[in-house]
């Protein structure tokens, strides 16, 4: 029997501003093709979209639905997808691209479970495609962070950020209307940004090994006091989110890549292979490798990476 072909993919990096992560693409030249690609592809962030006009398909590994006019698109970093027109159209559009975490971080904690929680599922696993009729409150919010930011108003990160927090509540409600309340994370107290500095700390050198009791230094606090703040904030000691960061940042390069386990393990910070296995079954609830296995995106494709489009595509 010949061996199956795989199918081509391609992994679209966008570099975003550390300072605001956020990246607009529209204008004139956001007419999408009515020839559908002949890859699919997955970006590096969040993607949002806006159907400005027409109609068409947006299409994921296994299933496709169809877009029109005033639909909103929420697509997590690492699920493939590709969009074209319906014959004869071109479809225009409007983008946002954008790293939702350090939005609504500290507010959320995106703790990675093994029946994903659904912050999670916005960020990072569930698409969702809101027509304006029946969700225009998503609609409303979208065309008015694009025209916030086509328009640069005073302290216009600022305003971005509180109407992506917004939204992504919004969205929230939408999905719980088929989950139980108690899935959704609750608003941190307060004195959440009390542990800011140590929680930005541990999203950005999740990967090196350092004490725990520097972050106490980092947030002017006694250890104790920082023990006992970090857990009534965060629900979790800060070991244990710690963990939880690096199995959150290992199971998307298990998902998009071919990286050995042990490079993945040790790519994020954990000191041994069996270690990394125990911790992630103890969360996930199966091993890296069945977990990679039924997850992965990966499989019989062919990942190419390149920078995001600017512009449209042209076929």
């Amino acid at each position: 029997m010949a061996k199956q072909k795989k199918r081509v993919i391609e992994f679209r990096s966008y570099s975003l501003p550390p300072s605001f992560p956020v990246l607009l693409l529209t204008g004139d030249d956001w007419h999408i093709s009515d020839v559908p690609a002949k890859c699919l592809h997955f970006h590096n962030c969040l993607e949002i979209g806006l159907c400005e006009s027409d109609s068409g398909t947006l299409e994921f590994l296994n299933t496709s639905y169809p877009f029109h006019e005033g639909d909103v698109t929420v697509i997590p970093s690492n699920i493939a997808h590709t969009t074209y027109s319906s014959p004869g159209t071109a479809s225009k559009w409007s983008y946002l691209f954008i790293d939702m975490e350090k939005f609504i971080y500290p507010v959320f904690s995106l703790e990675f479970v093994s029946k994903s929680s659904l912050i999670q599922n916005v960020v990072q696993s569930q698409s969702g495609i809101f027509s304006r009729e029946k969700h225009p409150e998503v609609y409303d919010l979208v065309v008015y962070i694009i025209r916030v930011l086509e328009k640069k108003v005073p302290n216009y990160e600022y305003i971005c950020g509180n109407l992506f927090s917004v939204l992504l509540i919004t969205i929230l409600n939408i999905y719980n209307t088929s989950e139980n309340s108690d899935s959704i994370n609750k608003e941190k107290p307060d004195n959440s940004f009390s542990i800011a500095p140590a929680l930005e700390y541990i999203q950005k050198n999740y990967m090196l090994d350092f004490p725990i009791t520097s972050l106490a230094d980092m947030c002017n606090m006694s250890y104790t006091h920082f023990r006992r703040t970090f857990a009534s904030v965060m629900g979790t000691g800060t070991l244990e989110y710690l963990i939880r960061i690096r199995i959150e940042k290992a199971s998307l390069l298990l998902r998009t890549t071919d990286m050995p386990i042990l490079h993945i393990s040790e790519t994020v910070g954990f000191t041994s292979l069996s270690s990394f296995n125990r911790h992630f079954n103890s969360i996930v609830g199966e091993s890296p490798r069945d977990w990679r296995k039924r997850m992965s995106i990966s499989n019989n494709l062919s990942v190419f990476k390149n920078t995001g489009w600017m512009t449209p595509p042209k076929d």
